[in-house]
């Protein structure tokens, strides 16, 4: 079976199309906000995140970082050391901003999960902040980490 060369480019550009369109949808519910920061691993505050495992927050008032680390509404961001690669999620409880117009903070509760303790939706910081139990529908927002020689983890979104 041969295809001319305008057959050809039509069927490149409608699988292309059709891979865009059926990307990763986009759930966040939370609105953006800046976030930039870097944490240094031999830092004694985040030593621990060298484990796999190990889940930490950070705000505002982290290392003078401001509003860069602030997260949406001032909520913070946890940072979460999985076997493969560091997740940073916003803190703040996509359910409630949602259903009830409120900024709710989320609580670690052992890694790796976290809880809201307003409408008690328990999120696995293991799978991109998917709501495991609850009310939850949204995961939570997830920001972008690097990791660069070995001690610094990098959190910034778009």
């Amino acid at each position: 079976m041969r295809f001319s060369k305008p057959e050809l480019l039509f069927i490149v550009f409608s699988l292309t199309i059709a891979l865009i369109s059926c990307s990763k949808a986009n759930n966040d519910v939370i609105p953006d906000v800046f976030v930039d920061f870097t944490i240094n691993l031999t830092d004694p505050e985040f030593v621990n995140l060298s484990f796999i495992g190990i889940s930490d927050t950070v705000d505002a008032s982290t290392n003078n970082w401001g509003y860069r680390s602030a997260g949406y509404d001032g909520n913070g961001i946890i940072i979460y050391s999985g076997p493969d690669k560091y997740y940073a999620y916003d803190r703040t409880c996509p359910y409630d901003l949602v259903a009830n117009s409120l900024s709710v903070k989320i609580k670690i509760d052992g890694s790796p999960y976290a809880t809201c303790p307003y409408c008690g939706t328990k999120y696995s910081l293991l799978t991109y902040g998917t709501p495991i139990s609850g009310l939850g529908k949204y995961p939570l927002k997830n920001y972008n980490t690097s990791f660069d020689e070995d001690r610094f983890i990098r959190v910034w979104n778009k």
